[in-house]
């Protein structure tokens, strides 16, 4: 006997990852452009559909059941797959060169996949990728270096740009750094005009703890090496904790950092217009927000 086809409309499934991405069903009403009960009617249909609950409505928000973050991992590819494939058969013979910039940070833990998708629904666009500091990428792109460019900000939600990520941030050392209680906090920084080095010492600031900087690197992966040797303390996102990296408590409070697309004034190219709906597409929404 025949195993039922599990109710996975493409359409329901993008109501659960947006319903995740935005927090509840108001925002992703909104985002969605439907009406509240609509939303909740799908989410009745996938969950009556699946026999699985979903959703936990703890009257703060809608918070993800078990079943419910199984299946979002899966309505994301899906649904990632299902793009890929229009964009194939659809616009299978763009072209062109589309110049990208992006803060190395995102894109060593972010993009990877993002583009190697598009690069397989479009074998004829070139990626052009090159990685610096926000305030140097904005420079840039103003001079006409980028077509798109990824860049970090404060949250704000809207203002220039579409916002496509929302990034977690923590104070993180490994367990050879020993702090001393009344000392000042060692700090492993990238130079100016790194927005992680400027949160990191206004917050300090703000909260009254002295500090020194012991090791300042252009690249990720010095920043990594430095705080791996217990040399200081960073800001990294969550995300890219490494082995033997721990979380750094009594430390200031971070805000999330947002991360916007900018797409270039006046740029006519199809390959521009594809990747920048490939990563919105992709990315949108970042992290899932609880309550």
């Amino acid at each position: 006997m025949p195993i039922p086809l599990p109710p996975f409309d493409l359409d329901l499934l993008r109501t659960l990852v947006t319903i995740a991405e935005s927090g509840g069903v108001t925002r992703a009403a909104e985002r969605l452009g439907r009406t509240q009960s609509t939303i909740s009617l799908q989410v009745k249909r996938l969950e009556d559909g699946l026999g699985k609950r979903l959703f936990l409505r703890d009257g703060r928000g809608f918070a993800l059941t078990g079943d419910g973050e199984v299946l979002l991992a899966y309505a994301r590819r899906l649904l990632g797959l299902a793009g890929e494939a229009c964009a194939v058969l659809m616009e299978p013979d763009v072209g062109g060169i589309v110049r990208l910039g992006t803060p190395e940070d995102f894109a060593t833990a972010h993009l990877p996949d993002v583009l190697w998708r598009f690069a397989r629904a479009h074998p004829q666009v070139a990626l052009e990728v090159r990685c610096d500091f926000t305030a140097n990428l904005l420079d840039g792109f103003a001079q006409g270096d980028y077509d798109l460019v990824l860049c970090k900000r404060e949250p704000r939600g809207a203002g220039d740009g579409v916002r496509v990520w929302r990034e977690p941030l923590v104070w993180a050392a490994s367990a050879r750094l020993l702090l001393q209680p009344g000392q000042p906090v060692p700090l492993v920084l990238a130079p100016a005009p790194d927005i992680y080095r400027r949160r990191a010492l206004e917050a300090l600031d703000r909260a009254g703890m002295p500090w020194r900087i012991t090791y300042t690197s252009p690249s990720l992966n010095g920043i990594q090496a430095a705080v791996s040797a217990g040399l200081g303390v960073t800001i990294l996102s969550r995300d890219l904790l490494a082995t033997g990296f721990q979380v750094v408590e009594k430390m200031p409070d971070l805000a999330d950092m947002e991360i916007a697309l900018h797409r270039r004034p006046g740029a006519m190219s199809k390959a521009v217009d594809l990747l920048a709906e490939h990563i919105v597409r992709s990315l949108e929404g970042g992290r899932p927000i609880q309550g």
